[in-house]
């Protein structure tokens, strides 16, 4: 099977799906010729035109609402906001509007919206560009939250994502933009509400959302040379939550650590230790441990910035200590 980068396979998701409906447009800054500041959607412009791959004023409530409009009036816009740390400017439009508009027209109307951001810190890009605001869109009913880890994912995930009926907010690591791995070339698309086990294991179940996946995968390899067996779950999506295989495995394991790259207090962290609980406090035999962003804004220093985000050593020495090895 071929390898390409995660942000080729954004790139192709989008493709893709703009051949299949003529109703699909991307919309934002810079989306155009400069095909994002991340280059994600290089090129798409010189196939599908302006007419479809819209730049905009920098003004993202003004862009983000015109899409929130033509998703209610039959096209499928694909809403770029660069840095997730905007979503800020445009939580009306997508708590207020995108997310109540089939509630409250009684099923009359449907927004299939999808808006397209980012997360993650250690890009040396300071308080503003730099946050995971994840938890916060998880938070409000009639969202979708889609948080890709690998090429394959964000592919597939993406294209379920264009296609759904109802407003999706998909964030993506911009630190894994150039991750490479398999993605076939055929046709394909990954359900919402299924999570991936990325590694089998026996002793420990560690749940990782985004790029924390691959910081757990780490700490899962140094973990087998200790003799602790780790598995890793990724969700995949937060909303919906695959509650099922996350219960599942910590009735197998007995522990658990849940890890996100969100701020630790009130984050998805929080929803996932406590579904776990839920569902299988009597298997546990030992607390459920979370860890997150450190809870303070992202500092610019990187070697201040590079304390603040969950490593592999931390996930090793939390797992030692809830399996007994030090």
């Amino acid at each position: 099977m071929r390898e390409i980068t995660f942000a080729q396979a954004i790139r192709e998701a989008v493709a893709e799906e703009m051949r299949r409906d003529p109703h699909v447009l991307v919309l934002g800054e810079d989306v155009a010729e400069a095909g994002t500041p991340f280059k994600v959607l290089s090129g798409l412009v010189d196939e599908f035109g302006r007419d479809r791959v819209i730049d905009t004023p920098i003004s993202e409530p003004g862009f983000t609402g015109i899409g929130v409009g033509a998703a209610m009036t039959g096209l499928r816009p694909v809403v770029d906001i660069m840095f997730g740390d905007f979503m800020t400017l445009v939580m009306d439009q997508v708590a207020n509007q995108a997310a109540k508009v089939h509630y409250m027209s009684g099923g009359k109307l449907r927004v299939p919206l999808v808006v397209r951001t980012t997360l993650g810190a250690t890009r040396r890009s300071a308080a503003q560009h730099s946050q995971s605001l994840h938890a916060w869109v998880s938070h409000i009913p009639g969202l979708k939250v889609v948080l890709p880890s690998t090429p394959y994912d964000a592919k597939g995930l993406l294209k379920t994502a264009i296609r759904d009926d109802n407003p999706v907010v998909v964030f993506e690591d911009k630190m894994m933009y150039q991750l490479k791995g398999p993605v076939p070339d055929g046709e394909y698309t990954i359900p919402f509400g299924v999570a991936d086990i990325k590694r089998s294991g026996t002793d420990l179940t560690i749940v990782a959302t985004s790029s924390m996946v691959h910081v757990a995968l780490t700490a899962a390899e140094t973990l087998e040379r200790l003799g602790v067996s780790a598995e890793v779950i990724d969700p995949r999506t937060t909303v919906p939550l695959d509650t099922q295989t996350l219960v599942e495995s910590a009735r197998k394991t007995g522990r658990a650590i849940v890890i996100d790259e969100g701020y630790r207090q009130y984050g998805v962290t929080g929803e996932i230790a406590a579904v776990i609980a839920e569902g299988a406090f009597y298997d546990l035999d030992a607390p459920i441990r979370r860890i997150g962003a450190m809870d303070v804004p992202v500092p610019f220093s990187p070697v201040l910035e590079d304390l603040t985000v969950p490593t592999p050593d931390a996930v090793v020495q939390v797992a030692k200590a809830l399996c007994g090895k030090g």
